[in-house]
């Protein structure tokens, strides 16, 4: 399963399922497939989002734990997703995974 990340300000994002389900529990959501976020709801959950992945950064996530795949840190996985987030509250759009 893959999810994709989508809005009006940035290119779409894809992600592993279990990493894009990760990454909106982070964000305060559920982990229900497709979703969206209210443009007046995105700020909350970029905040959210920042503070899960401060408070531990170089936490490992693998996309595919049987896969011999070297471990990607929680800070560079959410990058994508954070400039997303970003560029959408600064343009005031909703934000909607599928």
């Amino acid at each position: 399963m893959l999810v994709t990340f989508t809005t009006e300000s940035y290119a779409d994002i894809t992600m592993f399922g279990d990493v894009g389900l990760s990454m909106l529990k982070m964000m305060g959501h559920s982990a229900t497939v497709p979703g969206a976020i209210r443009a007046e709801d995105v700020p909350a959950a970029l905040e959210r989002l920042m503070a899960a992945v401060s408070a531990n950064p170089s936490a490992a996530t693998t996309a595919n734990k049987d896969a011999d795949e070297p471990n990607v840190s929680l800070k560079n996985r959410a990058l994508p997703l954070i400039e997303l987030l970003t560029a959408a509250a600064k343009d005031k759009v909703f934000v909607s995974w599928k």
